[in-house]
C-alpha cells in the first residue's frame, strides 16, 4: 500500500491533471443571523440576518474542490441567465475553473439552496428549483462541451444529483469515442449510468441499498454490521453498476473500497493493476477500509463533493486507488469540520496531513483522552509493533485490529527497542517517521511510542478492552497475556498475512540492490575489456 503523504499531494499539483466534471449546478446560500424574538404574524423566529455566504453546489462545488486540489478543470452544465447564475460562474471562475462549457440559458432559472442559519444550526432551507426540461438545442450543445471537455483529459466526473438533461446525454456520453481513462460517477441513482461502464462509482449507504433493491443497512446498526452488508451485496453492486470499483461511504463513519481482485489498487502510478470489471469467478472483496472523523451533521453539506474530488484528483495523478481513498477522505474530514459549503485545498490537507504526523500522544494525556472515550461508551483496543516500513501485512492488520472496537491505538517501540527486537541494522526508518506513517492511516485514532521490550506497562496503564496482536503469535507465548487478564481485557490474534513482513521487504530490497550492482560491475568488466 501507498501512504498519502506531503510529496503526493505536491506531485498532484505540479502533474495538475485535467478533469471534465459534467453534471448539475446550483448556487448554495448560507444567510446567518440571531434570532430573539418571536413574530408576531406566526409563532415562528425572527432571524436579524447579519451575513449572507454564496457558494457553489452541486457539480460546480465538485469543480471547484477538484480545482483546489491542482486539477484542471474543464465544467460542463447550465445555469440561468439570472442574478444567480451569473453570480455563481463567476464564483468558479475566481476558482479556476474553466466555464467555457456552462450555458447561460435566458428565461430560466438558476437552482439555489439557501439555509436561514443561526447559532450555527440551519433552521430552514429555501429551494428555489425551475423547470430544467431543455430544448433540443441547449442539450445540443451541451453534449458538444461535454465532447469537447473530454478531450486530452485524464479523468471525467458525472454529478447527477436528479436533473434532467444528464438522462438526455447519458447515451450519446457512452457511445462517443475520446473516453478519458478514469470516469468517476457520482449519482443519487447509479443503475442508469451502468451504460457509461464507469472506472470508479461513489454511492453512500442509501443509494448503494437502492441500487442493489434492497433494505440496505441500518443507520443506528454497528459500522461493523454496515461494512458487513456492503460486503454480502459486492457482487451485487458491481452487477448492477458495471463499475470496476465500488466506494461506498457509510454515512460519516469512513468508507469502504470494493475491487474485483485484491491487486485492485496497485502501486501509485501502476494503472495496468486496475481490476477490470467483475466477472463470474471475480467476486469483489473489500480491499481498503478508510475511518471519518466525524463532524456536526449541520457541517456535512458538500463532504461528498469534497470526497469525489480528493478521490479523483489523486486516481487521475496515477496514485493507487487505496491511496487516492485515503485523500478523499481526508478531504472529507477536512470540510466537515468547517461551516457551510466549503471548499478542501491542497494546504488544507497537507496541515491535516501534519495533525496526524504530530499526533504521537504523551503517555499521560492519552490516559485521560481514553478515559473520555470509554466515558462515551466506546471499546479500546491497543496494538503495538515496530512498524519499520509500513507493508500490507501490517495495514490489513491494523484494520482488522480497529474492526474489534470503536477506538484503536496504537503503540511503536522507539529505536532503542527496536534494535534490541530487531538487531543491529534496524529500524531502518527513526520512530518519529515510524509514528507519522501509522498517524496518517485513518483506522487509527491514537499513536504513543514505548521504549519496553514488551507492551506490558503499556497495557497496564491504557488497560485496553481488547489487546491485538498479529496472527504469528498465540497468547500463551505473550508477556502481554496475563497483564491483558489481569485488567479484565482480551486478547486478541489476528489473521496472519502470508508472506509479508518487514524483513522480506528488507531483503528484497537489499537483494534487488545487490543484483544491480552487480550488473553494473559486469558492464564496467564488459567496457574495460573492449579494445
Amino acid at each position: 500500500m501507498t501512504r498519502l503523504n506531503r510529496d503526493d499531494l505536491e506531485a498532484i499539483a505540479e502533474r495538475a491533471p485535467v478533469v471534465s466534471v459534467v453534471g448539475d449546478l446550483l448556487l448554495d446560500g448560507w444567510w446567518s443571523g440571531a434570532a430573539e424574538r418571536i413574530t408576531r404574524e406566526a409563532p415562528v423566529p425572527a432571524v436579524d440576518i447579519s451575513d449572507r455566504v454564496r457558494s457553489a453546489g452541486g457539480a460546480a462545488n465538485t469543480a471547484v474542490n477538484l480545482a483546489a486540489l491542482g486539477a484542471r478543470v474543464r465544467l460542463t452544465g447550465w445555469v440561468g441567465d439570472d442574478v444567480d447564475g451569473r453570480a455563481l460562474v463567476a464564483l468558479l471562475a475566481d476558482a479556476g475553473v474553466d466555464t467555457a462549457g456552462v450555458l447561460l440559458l435566458p428565461g430560466r432559472t438558476t437552482t439555489t439552496k439557501t439555509r436561514v442559519v443561526v447559532d450555527e444550526q440551519v433552521l430552514m432551507r429555501l429551494d428555489d428549483v425551475g423547470e430544467d426540461s431543455l430544448g433540443s438545442d441547449d442539450l445540443d450543445a451541451l453534449l458538444a462541451a461535454a465532447l469537447e471537455a473530454r478531450r486530452g483529459a485524464a479523468a471525467e466526473v458525472v454529478c447527477d444529483y436528479g436533473g434532467s438533461f444528464l438522462a438526455h446525454l447519458r447515451e450519446a456520453l457512452a457511445s462517443a469515442g475520446g473516453r478519458p481513462p478514469l470516469v468517476v460517477v457520482d449519482a443519487h441513482d447509479l443503475a442508469p449510468w451502468r451504460i457509461l461502464r464507469p472506472d470508479l462509482i461513489t454511492p453512500n449507504a442509501r443509494e448503494a441499498a437502492a441500487l442493489v433493491g434492497s433494505a440496505g443497512p441500518s443507520p443506528a446498526g454497528a459500522d461493523e454490521d454496515r461494512v458487513a452488508w456492503v460486503q454480502a451485496h459486492a457482487g451485487a453492486l458491481a452487477e448492477a453498476s458495471g463499475a470496476a470499483a465500488v466506494v461506498v461511504t457509510l454515512d460519516r463513519t469512513g468508507s469502504v473500497l470494493l475491487t474485483s481482485t485484491e491487486a485492485g489498487a496497485g502501486e501509485a502510478g501502476a494503472r495496468e493493476t486496475d481490476p477490470g470489471e467483475p466477472g463470474p469467478d471475480r467476486e469483489p472483496v473489500i480491499s481498503h477500509r478508510t475511518w471519518a472523523r466525524p463532524g456536526r451533521e449541520s457541517n456535512a453539506s458538500g463532504a461528498g463533493d469534497s470526497f469525489v474530488a480528493g478521490l479523483t484528483v489523486a486516481r487521475a495523478s496515477g496514485f493507487a486507488l487505496e491511496t487516492s481513498l485515503d485523500l478523499a477522505q481526508l478531504a472529507a474530514d477536512v470540510v466537515v469540520r468547517r461551516f457551510g459549503t466549503s471548499v478542501c485545498s491542497t494546504a488544507d490537507v497537507i496541515d491535516a496531513l501534519h495533525e496526524r504526523e504530530d499526533a504521537a500522544w504523551d503517555l499521560d494525556e492519552l490516559v485521560r483522552r481514553l478515559d473520555e472515550e470509554r466515558a462515551r461508551g466506546k471499546r479500546i483496543v491497543l496494538t503495538n509493533g515496530c512498524f519499520d516500513v509500513l507493508h500490507r501485512g501490517h495495514t490489513t492488520s491494523l484494520a482488522e485490529a480497529r474492526a474489534l472496537g470503536d477506538v484503536l491505538v496504537v503503540a511503536v517501540n522507539d529505536d532503542a527497542s527496536t534494535r534490541r527486537l530487531k538487531g543491529p541494522t534496524r529500524p531502518i526508518n527513526p520512530v518519529q517517521d515510524r509514528v507519522g506513517v501509522v498517524s496518517a492511516l485513518s483506522c487509527v485514532d491514537y499513536v504513543t511510542a514505548f521504549g519496553a521490550d514488551t507492551a506490558v506497562a503499556i497495557i497496564e496503564r491504557l488497560r485496553p478492552d481488547v489487546y491485538a496482536k498479529g496472527g504469528d503469535y498465540v497468547p500463551e507465548m505473550m508477556d502481554e497475556t496475563e497483564a491483558v487478564r489481569r485488567i479484565g481485557g482480551h486478547v486478541a490474534i489476528l489473521d496472519y498475512v502470508k508472506d509479508h513482513s518487514t524483513t522480506l521487504v528488507v531483503d528484497r530490497i537489499r537483494s534487488s540492490l545487490a543484483s544491480t550492482s552487480a550488473d553494473a560491475q559486469e558492464q564496467d568488466d564488459a567496457a574495460e575489456a573492449l579494445p
